[in-house]
């Protein structure tokens, strides 16, 4: 004879309002040490990022017979390559614009006097005028870049860790295919969640490289023709910006941007600005969605979202692997758990197909086949 449940045992499920209080009060103590630990965090998983990305090459000796420790020691280079290209470009495209902009202040002050001038036709007094103008000056301008390229030497002041990092994943990343299959049959969905984290990032690291380089090309004929300087460093910048989630696009046209209105005035600024706009539309709104299609698997909100948290939890490394970062985020909550997979119907780029559509459309298969 069975006893009748009692009101106080353990078995019975928690009110679904506490679970959501204890789950809110855990993310608030996951993200608070996240922010805490940024500066470990964000060298830590770019050293993941890039091992990640390289380790095709050491699979594809291993397949050809070369031994562990040369395929090792290949994708270990070629991170390093990696690393050495993306950290000395960004600084190298920073460092030119903070040398090139002090021979443009004879323009910047001729051009802030007409500015004056129109606000004074337009009834703004002297006073507000005189306020706004101490705030705004060309040495301000490059107190700002050297901000940021300070930022950049902060982030390189951490190449041993990152170095160190990257060479301790590089000789394990030889044989991890191997222990995922040997937990496959008892941690299946772990094996799941880490693979598809793996070929997401891959995917989303080759598709905006590729496209990244098209829209570099494109950018520096662009400035070449207009006779903007620097030319080919602003193309490198929208190169290494393209990896940035949604403003990307907009951080790599800042400078060129500024150069055109020194150079030319305003109506060559706003020229470059509305064809850096056109190109990045056409490549990354027409073309990249036709070739390529949903090339990771997250929603435009929350990838911009994403560069938002990660850029404030972990800093400027964040906003460079917001979507890396959100990818083992979503494996690691979402599809370890194949009770939270339904998550990723909200969060996908686009809509699952209902059940009717695709029956529809194997009917109609059929029926041509027939």
């Amino acid at each position: 004879m069975t006893e009748p449940a009692s009101p106080g045992r353990a078995d019975l499920p928690l009110p679904r309002g506490l679970v959501v209080l204890v789950g809110a009060a855990a993310l608030v103590v996951v993200v608070a040490g996240v922010r805490s630990l940024g500066g470990i965090l964000g060298p830590v998983f770019l050293a993941l990022i890039l091992t990640i990305a390289v380790s095709p090459i050491a699979a594809w000796l291993r397949r050809r017979g070369v031994p562990v420790w040369l395929a090792s020691v290949a994708g270990i280079l070629t991170a390093f390559l990696l690393l050495a290209a993306l950290a000395g470009s960004l600084a190298f495209a920073i460092s030119e614009l903070v040398t090139q902009l002090p021979a443009y202040s004879d323009q910047f002050n001729a051009l802030v006097g007409e500015v004056t001038s129109l606000l004074g036709r337009l009834g703004v007094e002297q006073a507000q005028i005189q306020d706004a103008l101490r705030q705004l000056d060309l040495g301000s301008v490059v107190g700002v870049l050297q901000n940021v390229l300070g930022q950049v030497a902060g982030v390189a002041s951490d190449l041993l860790l990152i170095v160190l990092v990257i060479l301790f994943m590089g000789m394990d990343a030889v044989n991890f295919r191997s222990r995922l299959a040997a937990i496959s049959g008892e941690r299946g969905d772990v094996v799941t969640a880490l693979t598809s984290f793996a070929a997401g990032t891959r995917r989303f690291l080759w598709v905006t490289t590729a496209f990244g380089l098209v829209t570099a090309i494109l950018d520096t004929i662009l400035l070449l023709v207009m006779g903007i300087p620097l030319a080919f460093v602003w193309g490198l910048l929208a190169f290494i910006t393209n990896f940035v989630p949604n403003i990307g696009f907009v951080l790599g046209l800042v400078p060129p941007a500024l150069l055109a209105l020194l150079e030319g005035g305003p109506g060559t600024m706003l020229l470059v600005i509305v064809l850096y706009i056109a190109i990045n539309f056409v490549v990354e709104s027409l073309v990249l969605p036709k070739v390529v299609g949903d090339a990771v698997g997250i929603s435009v909100t929350l990838s911009f979202l994403a560069l938002v948290f990660w850029a404030w939890a972990i800093g400027p490394l964040g906003a460079l692997l917001a979507i890396p970062l959100t990818l083992m985020t979503k494996a690691l909550l979402v599809d370890v758990d194949p009770a939270n997979r339904w998550i990723n119907v909200l969060i996908a780029a686009r809509p699952p197909r209902p059940p009717e559509a695709a029956r529809d459309e194997e009917s109609s298969v059929d029926s041509a086949d027939d």
